[in-house]
């Protein structure tokens, strides 16, 4: 049985990115000076941007994508415990692809990165800004922590299965 329950986790989830919405919209600084936007950015050697520096129209859109994503996740786990598994259980695998996609984007495409192009073959393209330590944090800290949703949404509902399999054995052991 699992420590923290996958709805917690979502929970805190939902609240982190409120949370991050606040400081997007108040002071971007704050966030892109972190010690771990620091740390993961200069291991994977990723720049970190300037545009963080001050609030600007691109902060505040992410503020609000972000106060979005954490109120539509609260509200989700309000549902009947039959809705939101089924919910969370196809959400996970879908966040967790387009994390993987994202995170893996920022990372193998980046500047001098395995797969990126160098040289004559280098050309600017409309992805460029997502190869920098915010976003590859971003992306690296949801994954990490989706990855734990699903494990645990995973063995709630094995244990879930096995109780129910007892209680029919029971069930039948009586007629």
């Amino acid at each position: 049985m699992a420590l923290i329950s996958a709805y917690t986790i979502i929970r805190s989830m939902a609240l982190f990115h409120i949370t991050l919405a606040f400081f997007f919209l108040r002071n971007p600084k704050m966030i892109a000076d972190q010690n771990i936007v620091f740390l993961m950015g200069e291991s994977m050697q990723l720049p970190t941007p300037r545009e963080f520096s001050k609030p600007s129209a691109t902060t505040a859109f992410i503020a609000v994508l972000l106060a979005f994503l954490g109120v539509s996740d609260l509200t989700s786990l309000s549902l009947s415990d039959e809705l939101a598994e089924s919910y969370w259980g196809t959400q996970t695998p879908v966040r967790l692809t387009f994390l993987f996609a994202v995170t893996g984007y920022s990372y193998l495409f980046k500047d001098g990165g395995v797969l990126a192009n160098s040289g004559r073959k280098y050309t600017v393209n409309a992805g460029d800004h997502l190869k920098n330590s915010i976003v590859f944090t971003w992306g690296f800290l949801e994954l990490a922590a989706l990855f734990w949703v699903f494990i645990t949404l995973r063995d709630e509902r094995r244990q879930r299965a096995q109780r129910l399999i007892e209680k029919r054995k029971a069930e039948h052991n009586t007629l």
